[in-house]
């Protein structure tokens, strides 16, 4: 049994337990696969229940470039739909007899053999996880995580860390593309693990059934492509186009400052130096102790500059639900404000996410346990699936508490009260889900809710139920999570914070998302927390570079004695980056947004020009190596216009030969150069091309 398209082939083992062949323009890539599909469902109990394609009486119907495959076990039947032309299109059925219900599919399980390109093949992964990750080295990426209750912040799960619902396989200049086309976007862990034999793809579907009731997987859709990772993306970006129902930028009422500003973005704690510190007010306390810092780097930049709080909450730092009133009192911030505006600049303030505090682990004296018990909040926590509700596992650190489940009526109730004072402060930027990576809520399987007793897709509109009511509440104000918003979540969180620098840990970021997603948004460059690079002030400026090439914000992380930190979460200080080259890399960068306002305001990203300029040896903190091209480079095109940037973020001049394009030129501070393809770029110099 063969399902066909131009550049697949697709057959299962006789038994129909597995996939046995997969061919790509002419080249086998099957692996050893695992059951073509696992399907756990819970009892009342919540008891799990295991059932996998080896285990089930199969048949199977045959059609045109098609087949219909049918696995019986006691009380339920799975039929398996696959449809061969232009992609090849899988569909999975559960016929459920039983008392159970359906948490999630598995489906379908693929095994590619042959190994990643530092490792003696040519295959490459990329995954949605933080923004765009491109896996080299499979020695990097060797095990996969289960998603489970209590639910944790890092998995490789859609919509959270990662942000669509499709990865690539790229095997030389050709790829695979694995793609769900779900218009209800519900969540999915889409994840992978390598070895010498090859990597496993896993696509697990959370699909929220009831007890006893049916359902259905979306299309899962394969193609394969010619190319690098933007020919893939470019097949789910033209789902998208069908699919997504938000408004890009150009048909929104936002904010002036968002829709034609690229503000930098300073960041500080007012209290401690780190999140486990002692939280004792510190020099940039009180608030207005920073403004001589803000007037610096405005004017050294030539930038607006938007100042973005930590440890200002009036209860207690990484404490949520509650923050108001500020730190110091509503009247020393509101002056603060209004000290900024007048200068033309911004405030932005981080928040915690869908939590309850019990216990702060920073500030002793501040305890909710009265307050849970007296108004009975645990009826709104998340809920395990023996109904029990543990403590999450979020943040412990900094606090003991729960999750909040916003399907709830209670939940929905503690977070919208607690958030409001905050949403009508006139600020100008609320990171009100850190933590909640992407924009979601945590697993809950409460039957007390009037949800289903499993995940799924009645997550994403709880979740977006919410963000939309906080949005009316602050309609000048812009809203953001952790990490880079999840497509469902897109029109709330219009400015977040991005966490590329954690693909490190894995292989290395690409901009995917801006390619995807930037003419609707934009995002800053995030605090780097727990960024894995080595502390070098030539590492801290291909961050920078990288964030501008991605369309974003650039971003710095301030001690508070005005000094850079290379990221949040710092301790030790005895080492900083290079003060006045960062600022002047900083100003030449936000100089093309002067040059340029309407690509960074809505343009699309596109392929760029293929160009030569080598691979840097990077290392990490613990002398791992990474490793990077010399020169960065993105394409975006804006009416009839096409400009491609191109940093070199190194200090040594790069050499680069760009593919030749008519008509182009190149541009370097606005002025206009000659060219043959052909260009040295002086060290932290960037230029852009014309086409």
């Amino acid at each position: 049994m063969f399902i066909k398209t131009d550049a697949l082939s697709l057959g299962l083992t006789d038994d129909l337990t597995r996939i046995g062949n997969v061919s790509l323009y002419g080249r086998e890539m099957a692996g050893n696969s695992a059951p073509l599909f696992s399907v756990r469902l819970r009892d009342e109990n919540g008891a799990p229940v295991i059932f996998d394609a080896a285990g089930a009486d199969a048949s199977a119907e045959y059609g045109d470039n098609a087949a219909v495959l049918t696995y019986r076990f006691d009380r339920l039947t799975i039929t398996v739909t696959i449809r061969g032309g232009d992609c090849i299109v899988w569909n999975l059925d559960v016929k459920n007899g039983s008392d159970l219900a359906v948490e999630y599919i598995d489906f379908p399980a693929l095994s590619v053999a042959g190994r990643l390109r530092r490792n003696g093949g040519d295959g490459a992964v990329v995954s949605m996880y933080n923004e765009g990750l491109l896996v080299e080295d499979g020695r990097l990426k060797t095990g996969m995580t289960d998603p489970e209750f209590p639910s944790q912040g890092g998995y490789m799960m859609f919509p959270y860390m990662v942000s669509a619902q499709f990865m690539l396989y790229l095997s030389g200049r050709k790829g695979l593309y694995m793609g769900v086309h779900d218009e209800s976007r519900a969540p999915k862990g889409l994840d992978f693990k390598c070895s010498d034999e090859g990597t496993d793809f896993r696509v697990r579907m959370f699909m929220g059934g009831e007890f006893g009731g049916d359902v259905k997987t979306p299309d899962i859709v394969w193609k394969g492509f010619e190319g690098g990772w933007q020919d893939g993306a470019g097949i789910y970006r033209e789902w998208l186009g069908r699919s997504f129902r938000t408004k890009p930028i150009s048909e929104t009422d936002l904010p002036d400052w968002y829709r034609n500003d690229m503000p930098l973005v300073l960041t500080y704690p007012v209290r401690g130096i780190h999140d486990m510190d002692k939280m004792d007010p510190n020099r940039l306390f009180p608030y207005e102790n920073v403004l001589p810092y803000v007037d610096e780097f405005a004017k050294r930049t030539n930038s607006r500059v938007m100042v973005l709080l930590m440890h200002w909450e009036g209860t207690a730092p990484w404490a949520p639900p509650f923050v108001w009133p500020p730190y110091g009192g509503a009247e020393m911030f509101d002056e603060f404000m209004k000290k900024l505006h007048e200068s033309g600049n911004l405030l932005g303030v981080y928040c915690s996410g869908l939590g309850f505090t019990e216990q702060s682990n920073l500030i002793a004296s501040y305890n909710n346990e009265q307050l849970i018990a007296d108004r009975n909040l645990k009826k709104g926590f998340c809920a395990a699936p023996d109904q029990s509700v543990p403590h999450s596992r979020i943040c412990t650190g900094q606090r003991s508490g729960y999750d909040v489940c916003p399907a709830s009526g209670t939940g929905r109730e503690i977070l919208d009260e607690a958030l409001d004072p905050l949403l009508r402060s006139g600020v100008d930027y609320i990171q009100a889900l850190d933590q909640n990576h992407g924009g979601g809520m945590y697993f809950c399987y409460s039957k007390e809710h009037g949800h289903p007793p499993v995940p799924g897709g009645w997550m994403t509109k709880a979740s977006k139920d919410l963000l939309d009511g906080w949005k009316e509440k602050c309609p000048e104000t812009m809203l953001g999570c952790e990490s880079a918003a999840a497509e469902p979540y897109i029109e709330e969180l219009r400015l977040s914070d991005n966490r590329y620098e954690l693909c490190y840990t894995y292989g290395r970021p690409i901009p995917v998302y801006a390619y995807l997603y930037h003419p609707y948004l934009k995002n800053f460059m995030g605090n780097q927390v727990s960024c894995p690079l080595a502390y070098t002030t030539e590492l801290c400026e291909l961050r920078l570079a990288y964030s501008f090439l991605a369309g974003d914000l650039l971003t710095l992380v301030l001690n508070d004695e005005g000094e850079i930190m290379f990221h949040w979460g710092m301790r030790d200080f005895s080492k900083t980056p290079d003060r006045d080259e960062l600022i002047g890399f900083i100003a030449s960068l936000q100089n093309w947004h002067r040059v340029y306002p309407e690509i960074f305001r809505d343009a699309e990203m596109v392929k760029p020009l293929g160009l030569d300029c080598g691979e840097a040896k990077l290392e990490k903190k613990w002398g791992e190596p990474v490793y990077e091209s010399k020169v960065l480079t993105t394409a975006w095109r804006h009416g009839d216009k096409t400009v491609q940037f191109i940093v070199n973020w190194t200090h040594e001049p790069q050499t680069v030969h760009l593919e030749k394009k008519h008509g182009m030129t190149f541009t370097r501070g606005g002025e206009k150069l000659p060219t043959d393809g052909k260009i040295t770029l002086g060290a932290l110099e960037s230029v852009a091309v014309e086409f």
